[in-house]
Formats: structure tokens, sequence, C-alpha cells
């Protein structure tokens, strides 16, 4: 067997593998001595049929298949050999003229070959590293909710401005039937909340749902609709009421204390509010370095400059997934992964140059914390280590497991990275403000 190589230009080639009778027919021939042991042909003794009738049988689909596979195999290992990174996997050239009957065959792969290039990380001009904070309105408000949660309910025989009101949201024509709880400052403008004001149990109250709700989302949750019909949904709907209370504040007394964070770890307002601080800046921070990992992305790829073979990679596209594609699906599909392509390739760049490594011991330390912070989110403080080593153990026996945290892990170490390494200015913002700026 003998390989070679032409390059096309840096990101495209051509890969010839040339395949002469004894590279095959000693395995062809073995496997045709074992057909001829086991074939049952009518006329013939188990055993002892004619080896020509064997060849004539099923010795060209035996040849087929074994230059098939020595044909991936030996691509396979040129590629580690030559140490070749390539995009997508080879393309065989088409053969229409293969003569099957030849003793030895020629055959032709397209390769796509990653390009070479660098990384800087650190621009000219600095990516913003929001440091997400809790001001004192959010931490005051934080309170009056958990005040109103652990309040107690006082039923009310009409609708105030502060009551919280249950009914069933009903729309025959448009398939709507909820029961929904809510208290009215959910509602948007002054007409809304002045519809319910002095409304008694049983009363129905018709409604618009066409800016109803402060947040339109509100309609998925009250309305049970889905996100998309939210947005825009605009019919009348009816709200019978049945039930009215209102709540009376619970006391910021140490009962509400230990009820909400465990005996004795809070025992002033001015550390329950220390305590709200701390737990929101904790998942604020989350959100701040998912936008930081954003951006710097976005950064990585604008001002990484390279070619890619997108010719090649259009053509692999077309049978690459389960479905074939034309040359015009899979000139779309690529423009629209295109980005992610670069991205990956940006990534693989860093991750050896820095040798960024996802070992086991890294993985299991990480599942465990993983595995403490959502038995904490259900009161279980204090989980004993057995408790934790079993969870792990279930849960990095699980490929599909493994492999989503490996990715977590990996997305981690290379925030990590881009906090130490890249060119980053640091903005305190309040989340009510980040969330207009970047979500609104």
């Amino acid at each position: 067997m003998n390989i070679t190589r032409e390059n096309i230009d840096q990101l495209n080639a051509v890969v010839k593998v040339d395949i002469a009778k004894e590279d095959y027919s000693d395995k062809v021939e073995k496997i045709l001595t074992d057909y001829r042991k086991s074939a049952n042909i009518p006329g013939f003794r188990k055993g002892h049929v004619p080896m020509s009738l064997v060849k004539k049988q099923y010795g060209k689909a035996v040849l087929v298949d074994e230059v098939n596979k020595l044909l991936q195999d030996a691509i396979g290992k040129y590629l580690v050999e030559e140490k070749l990174d390539v995009l997508g996997n080879p393309l065989p050239k088409s053969q229409d003229n293969l003569d099957w009957d030849s003793d030895a065959f020629s055959f032709e792969f397209e390769l796509g070959l990653a390009p070479e290039f660098g990384v800087k990380l650190k621009g000219k001009k600095a990516i913003t590293r929001y440091n997400i904070v809790a001001d004192d309105k959010m931490i005051d408000n934080q309170v009056d909710h958990i005040r109103k949660q652990y309040g107690k309910l006082i039923s009310e025989t009409e609708i105030a401005k502060e009551s919280e009101v249950t009914g069933k949201f009903t729309s025959e024509e448009n398939g709507i039937e909820n029961v929904a709880t809510f208290t009215l400052d959910k509602l948007k403008g002054k007409t809304n909340p002045k519809k319910f004001i002095g409304a008694k149990v049983g009363e129905v109250i018709s409604l618009k749902t066409k800016g109803l709700f402060n947040d339109v989302h509100d309609l998925m949750t009250f309305l049970k609709v889905s996100h998309d019909d939210a947005h825009n949904l605009n019919v009348e709907v009816d709200f019978e009421v049945s039930e009215i209370n209102s709540r009376e504040l619970a006391d910021l007394d140490q009962g509400l204390f230990d009820k909400l964070f465990g005996k004795g770890v809070v025992t002033t307002v001015t550390e329950l509010k220390e305590k709200i601080k701390k737990d929101s800046e904790k998942q604020f921070e989350q959100q701040g370095d998912q936008k930081l990992l954003n951006d710097v992305t976005e950064y990585l790829v604008d001002n990484t400059k390279f070619d890619l073979p997108a010719t090649f990679l259009q053509k692999w596209m077309q049978t690459a997934g389960e479905e074939p594609m034309t040359e015009e699906q899979a000139q779309e599909e690529y423009k629209k992964s295109e980005k992610s392509m670069r991205y990956q390739l940006i990534e693989g760049k860093l991750i050896n140059e820095y040798d960024l490594q996802v070992q086991f011991e890294d993985l299991k330390a990480y599942a465990l914390e993983m595995i403490k912070g959502q038995m904490a989110q259900f009161g279980q403080m204090n989980p004993s280590e057995k408790e934790l080593e079993d969870i792990a153990a279930r849960i990095l026996s699980n490929q599909d497991e493994v492999k989503r945290l490996s990715e977590q892990l990996m997305s981690q170490k290379l925030l990590d990275l881009y906090k130490k390494e890249a060119n980053l200015k640091t903005k305190e913002i309040t989340y009510d403000d980040f969330v207009k700026e970047f979500y609104s």
C-alpha cells in the first residue's frame, strides 16, 4: 500500500491511496474459506461447496468490504502519523470508472486542513467585567418578600390594593382555563388594578391580555400559554374571583431567622441583610461571568483572523448529518455555523497553548461542589462525606454526565484564563441596572 499527499493550498489537500493485491488477498481468501465451511448452497453438502462457486457468489462483496476497511484504517493511521489537523472528515473523490475486477486500486480523498493562526488575548481595548452588586433597595425588597412569604394569610371580603387574589382565567374560544394567585402590583398601568379593587368572591372581571401584566412572561405562568403566545396574545379573558387574602407580615425575629438559615446562623436584621447581600451577589457573579465569557468569545472571534476551507466544509456538510443536504442548504448551514467553528478552533488553540486539562480529580472535586450546592438548596446543609461520595460516584459512572461536567469545567478553566490574561476593566453595577442594560 502506498499513500501520497498533494497540498492544493494551505487549507486543502488530496490524499491518494494505492492498494495492491497483496494488501488484501490473504484476508479475502481467509474470509471466503470460512464462508465455504458454513455455506448452504442447494446441491452441495455443507463444507463441500466448490471454491470457484463461493468466489463467484461472495467474492466481489467480500473484496469491496475488505478494501473499504483497509482504506478507513490506512487514512486514520496516516492522519495520526503525519500529525495532520483536519476539519470534518476526509471526503472520497467520485470514481465512477473504478474496476473491481482489477487487482490494484487507487482512491483519492479530499482533506480540509485546519488553518495556522495565533491568538492574542490582550487586546488594545479593554473588555468590561461586571461586578454585580445588591443595593439597599434590592435588599429591602427581598426582606419585604420574605416577610410576606412567611407572613400569616388573612381572609378578606373584597379586593384592596395590597390583596393577594386567587381565581380562574378563562377564555373558551382561546382554550384558556387556569387558576392563578397574584398580587395587584403584578398588573400593568392604573386601569387594570382598578378593575379588581372592590370586587368580591364570585365576581367575574373582564380583561384584555395585551398589556395586562408588567412582565409579559407572567401570562405564561398565570394563563398557561406558551412563550411565543405570551408575546403576541391579544384576546379577552374572564377572571372569576375565588379567594381574597391579605398578608400580615412576619416579624423579623429569631424564629424567622432560624427557619430561614438554621438555628443561630443569623441573629439580627443587620446580619439578615448581610446574608441576603452575600447570597445574592454569589448568584450574580455567575451571570457576570457568563457575560464576560460571551464578551471575550465575541472579541476572540472578531479579532482572530484566519481563513477556513469553506468549499470543502460545505461539501462535507452535505453528507455529514443524518439527513443529506443540498448544496444550497449546506451553504446556508455553513453561514450559521461558521462563527462557532471559528471559536472551537480558537478554544482548541488556547487549551493547547495554556495546557488546560480536565483531570479526574478536578472533575470529582467539581462534581462534589455541585452536589453540595444542590443539596443546600433543599435544606441539607451538612451532608456526610459518604453521602457526597456515593452521589458523585453515581454521576461519574454516567458517560453523558461526565461529558457535560467536563465541558462545564473546561469553560470554567477558560474563564479563569480570561480573567488572568485578557485586558479587562471592572465596572460595578446594580443587578437592576445590569438587567436593564443587557436583557431589556
